[in-house]
C-alpha cells in the first residue's frame, strides 16, 4: 500500500512541472484538429469515389 501513496505522491509532483498550454493554444489545437480530420476525410472520400468509378467502369465492361 505504501508503493500506491508514493508513486501517486510522485504523481502528483511531476503533475506541477508540466507547462500546460494556455486556453487560446488549446482552442487554436482543437481547430486545427478538427479541420486537418476534415480534410483528410474529404480527401479519403473522394479516392474512395474515384476506386469505386474505376472498379465499377471496369467490371462493366
Amino acid at each position: 500500500m505504501q508503493k500506491t501513496i508514493n508513486y501517486i505522491k510522485e504523481v502528483i509532483e511531476e503533475a506541477k512541472h508540466v507547462t500546460w498550454p494556455t486556453r487560446r493554444q488549446t482552442i487554436f489545437f482543437t481547430i486545427t484538429v478538427l479541420v486537418v480530420s476534415v480534410l483528410i476525410a474529404y480527401y479519403l472520400g473522394a479516392l474512395d469515389n474515384l476506386f469505386s468509378l474505376g472498379l465499377r467502369a471496369l467490371l462493366t465492361k
